[in-house]
């Protein structure tokens, strides 16, 4: 089975514009990206809008594709990047992995838990969760929370806390129930990937601004892997890129 890691990478960012090139220590956000990604892939590949983001990423050795600058999600970026890269490359995909880009420092054995997925013929989409941690987790709209149903896919995707517990006064929530939150990494098989892609945005989607409640509304299957992992950093905003660098220089 090929399995090929993608990494969207858009140059215009309204909070840190040019993250992708952003330095972190001596290299640029996507080459620390991608070198984690090697370390559990034999194809990764950057898929960019952006011709500063291809010159860089060939500048270390690694590989990118350019795609329209016209994507609204990086699994749509992902879609263009794959068809191209077996055109040019001649690599037959049979899984896509999208890698978010703004985390350098993630785990490549997360990699490991969601390629085992596909071990099962019957995994459509599949994408990591971690067990909440605390009650600011659960309460945060920045978290992505997910309920699960008996199979272990997503029955629910919300930015609000879920379950909701009626009868549970708030500061027992965590003593009384899991709460599993969203870990931004998909992996889809490529004739399921062609097909979502052409799906029109959905309501559920439109009000919560997560594309996945899409794919779940015109009944694509997303199996979630509880992975325990500890969680990285995104790097998002200015302050995320100084506290990267001090990261770097206590190690």
């Amino acid at each position: 089975m090929n399995i090929v890691g993608i990494i969207p990478s858009r140059y215009s960012s309204s909070r840190l514009p040019g993250k992708p090139l952003a330095m972190i220590g001596d290299k640029p956000m996507v080459q620390w990206v991608y070198e984690n990604c090697k370390k559990g892939l034999e194809h990764v590949f950057v898929a960019t809008d952006d011709e500063r983001i291809v010159k860089a990423v060939e500048a270390f050795g690694g590989k990118a594709v350019m795609t329209s600058i016209d994507h609204t999600s990086g699994t749509d970026r992902c879609a263009e990047a794959a068809e191209k890269i077996q055109e040019k490359y001649g690599i037959s995909t049979d899984v896509v992995i999208n890698i978010q880009g703004d985390e350098p420092f993630f785990e490549a054995e997360q990699l490991n838990d969601i390629k085992a997925c596909f071990e099962n013929p019957d995994t459509q989409i599949a994408t990591l969760i971690q067990e909440a941690k605390d009650l600011d987790q659960v309460l945060s709209q920045s978290e992505v929370k997910v309920v699960l149903n008996n199979w272990g896919e997503g029955i629910y995707f919300s930015r609000s806390p879920i379950p909701f517990l009626r009868n549970v006064d708030q500061k027992d929530w965590m003593k009384t129930q899991t709460f599993y939150r969203h870990l931004g990494i998909y992996a889809y098989r490529m004739d399921i990937l062609k097909q979502i892609v052409k799906l029109e945005q959905s309501s559920l989607e439109k009000a919560e601004s997560l594309e996945q409640l899409r794919w779940i509304e015109n009944g694509f299957p997303v199996t979630c892997v509880v992975t325990d992992l500890e969680e990285t950093m995104c790097v998002d905003t200015p302050e995320d890129l100084i506290k990267a660098n001090k990261f770097i220089q206590s190690l």
